[in-house]
């Protein structure tokens, strides 16, 4: 069974920031895109950002986090990371990680789950105003 496991989450303040980490020891990030995805209480699941597997300067993110949120990836580590800056209470929730099916990402369907093949079990993110 592949596993993909998040890691980096916690409790900050409004104003701070934070940066999460996604890896697999069974999968190989280099080949596919890579997503971010949020799920606060109450709400459905949201994509946050994709990022190409090709290149971190192509990448996607949700209106509400442009300028704040930064996705990257380093294939050599086999890592994907989302450093989070100017949090704010809003952005509270569980983030997921999620492997692409494809190598590329667009911002037209990047939130649809079936684009996704494989997801972690999630890091909780909490900012107190």
């Amino acid at each position: 069974q592949v596993q993909v496991e998040e890691s980096g989450g916690g409790l900050v303040q409004a104003g701070e920031s934070l940066t999460l980490s996604c890896t697999s020891s069974a999968l190989t990030f280099a080949a596919y895109a890579l997503g971010w995805f949020r799920q606060a209480p109450g709400k459905e699941r949201e994509a946050v950002s994709c990022i190409n597997s090709w290149s971190s300067r192509t990448t996607y993110y949700a209106d509400s986090v442009k300028g704040r949120f930064t996705a990257s990836r380093d294939n050599a580590k086999n890592t994907l990371y989302l450093q989070m800056d100017s949090l704010k209470a809003e952005d509270t929730a569980m983030y997921y990680c999620a492997v692409g099916k494809y190598d590329g990402c667009s911002v037209s369907w990047m939130d649809q789950f079936s684009r996704y093949n494989y997801w972690g079990q999630g890091t909780q993110v909490t900012v107190s105003s």
